[in-house]
């Protein structure tokens, strides 16, 4: 089940992996720098495709890593999925943390 992106009932926000509990979407209608955002229970945040950077929002301190270096190993498959996105075209899973 995809939630929809906050303030807009048009737009879905696609899950494109789920590990340890942290949901990782991205949406298609999104303004750059290129990010992703992380889900872990009431926690939401913005990170950065680029420097892993916290862009907005919280996430519990080990979460936070886990998403980080989840990040740093598909770095490469994130910003394919972030050109994607933004051509409005379908996104690709990418594996969770071993």
């Amino acid at each position: 089940m995809e939630p929809k992106l906050a303030g807009s009932c048009h737009s879905l926000m696609p899950r494109i992996s789920f590990f340890r509990g942290i949901s990782i979407y991205m949406h298609f209608s999104d303004h750059p720098s290129p990010h992703f955002h992380a889900i872990y229970g009431e926690h939401e945040a913005k990170v950065s495709i680029l420097s892993h950077e916290l862009l907005e929002g919280s996430l519990p301190a080990a979460q936070l890593r886990l998403v980080r270096r989840w990040a740093r190993l598909h770095r490469d498959e994130l910003m394919d999925n972030w050109e994607q996105a933004r051509k409005q075209r379908p996104l690709d899973r990418i594996e969770p943390l071993p």
